[in-house]
């Protein structure tokens, strides 16, 4: 099996799991659960905010059911040069999360309102971490297919 079958398998197997977490215990503290915003607590209270918050994690997970979906597509169909592309777009649009997501969550962070403290700084090294295994799948794969 090719390095960039490998990354997205190994990709798309951890956002199956963040997806399953997201619909069935969104209250969680692990993958992308929501339980470590305090806020989340407060909005289970509201009956309002509680039918919106739902809404929106369902949709964020919907999304994530959309990516992962398309990846098997490409796992199954896709050419090696489908496949590096793919890879390319994925680390676009991980990327993104530093431009808004990440400034959001560091706010949050040191404004007491993420338990546990520090985990703003968790979660870009981890989301890097993301990056950065794609990055190297990728420049293996160029590196291998250079050569032969």
């Amino acid at each position: 099996m090719d390095i960039l079958s490998v990354a997205i398998i190994v990709f798309a197997v951890i956002e199956t799991l963040n997806i399953g977490i997201l619909y069935f215990r969104p209250g969680s503290r692990r993958g992308n659960g929501i339980g470590v915003f305090d806020a989340y607590r407060k909005a289970e209270a509201d009956p309002e905010t509680r039918d919106l918050v739902r809404y929106l994690v369902n949709w964020v997970a919907g999304t994530k059911l959309i990516f992962v979906a398309l990846l098997v597509v490409i796992l199954v169909t896709g050419s090696q040069t489908t496949k590096a592309y793919a890879v390319v777009a994925l680390i676009l649009s991980i990327l993104s999360f530093f431009w808004r997501l990440f400034p959001s969550i560091v706010r949050l962070d040191r404004g007491n309102q993420i338990t546990p403290r520090g985990y703003s700084r968790s979660l870009g090294i981890m989301i890097a971490g993301f990056v950065g295994g794609l990055a190297a799948a990728l420049m293996v794969s160029v590196a291998v297919g250079s050569g032969s």
